[in-house]
């Protein structure tokens, strides 16, 4: 089945009987011992659902009952758009890894606000925390993109736990630009002016390195943010079947050592001054062990569980 049709089709499934789904797909409440904090708040595991998967918050409830210890809807944009040209999902099987160049197809987040906020109100809200991914719309200039940002938060900052800013897809034109601190600066303080004292998180590249990723780590550091997500995917092509496609994201197990990498380094320059959330190419708990002992606070996936199956999860808790 083409990738992103499967991907519609789970998630229709997920919304509609989450009890059912959960327990078809060996759901369960993960075990105590896998308990700890996520941003100053008590969770059940520390192994988060990455953005991307639900971007518009279509199956809340179960990925609670999967085993995950908070939820990242997204990304959203502050207005409706349908995303990049079909088809844009492709699975690379052999090498368990994902190209996608979607480009933030989204609801808009008064759309999404209003939809879950009706959920919410009729007590259908997991326990665990949810947070938004934040994204500019394509057609916004750079100029405008805090806009853009503060736009998307103020209206879902009822319904956030957190919010992450993303300027770290390859799948939006220019967004990767926004990077650079000059232009990050104004899109960071316009989302913490908006979030309703909700903490804020900046995701970032893997292919982010040197000089710009310190400054990343000082200008969130400054501004107060409370963590830093690592990483998004990348433009690398760490295997041979990926070099066939010329554009989009890689995400997948291939990801884990570069993202790794960066991980290292957003955690020796921090040095314990801000959290960090590692993501890449994580699959198992031995993968997650790792960046949790390398001093991450959670982990979040996304890519495994097409290949490993959303057992995954409950696998990873019992692991940890």
């Amino acid at each position: 089945m083409d990738a992103e049709s499967a991907h519609q089709k789970v998630l229709g499934w997920a919304g509609n009987w989450p009890k059912t789904t959960s327990a078809l797909y060996f759901g369960g409440r993960p075990p105590k011992s896998a308990h700890t904090q996520f941003l100053g708040r008590d969770v059940p595991s520390p192994v988060g659902l990455a953005a991307g998967l639900d971007k518009d918050g279509e199956a809340l409830l179960v990925w609670e009952r999967l085993g995950f210890g908070h939820i990242e809807v997204g990304t959203v944009t502050p207005r409706p758009q349908p995303g990049n040209d079909k088809p844009r999902v492709f699975r690379l099987k052999k090498d368990e890894a994902l190209i996608n160049w979607m480009g933030f197809p989204s609801s808009g987040a008064v759309s999404v606000a209003e939809r879950l906020t009706r959920q919410r109100d009729r007590g259908d809200w997991p326990s665990i925390p949810v947070g938004f991914n934040l994204g500019k719309n394509k057609d916004t200039p750079g100029e405008g993109a805090a806009d853009d940002y503060a736009l998307a938060a103020s209206s879902l900052a009822g319904l956030a736990d957190y919010f992450t800013v993303n300027v770290s897809s390859p799948n939006t034109p220019g967004l990767r630009a926004l990077q650079v601190v000059s232009s990050l600066k104004p899109i960071v303080e316009a989302t913490l002016s908006e979030a309703q004292n909700k903490p804020v998180l900046l995701k970032i590249s893997p292919d982010l390195n040197g000089d710009l990723l310190k400054e990343a780590v000082d200008l969130a550091v400054e501004c107060g943010l409370a963590g830093i997500i690592a990483t998004n995917t990348t433009v690398q092509r760490p295997v041979v079947a990926s070099e066939a496609y010329d554009r989009g994201g890689f995400s997948g197990a291939p990801l884990h050592a570069i993202s790794r990498g960066v991980v290292d380094q957003v955690l020796a320059h921090s040095a314990g001054r801000i959290e960090v959330i590692g993501v890449g190419g994580v699959d198992s708990a031995e993968k997650a062990r790792g960046l949790l002992e390398a001093g991450c606070s959670a982990v979040q996936l996304y890519s495994g569980l097409v290949f490993k199956g959303p057992g995954l999860i409950q696998t990873i808790n019992r692991g940890l």
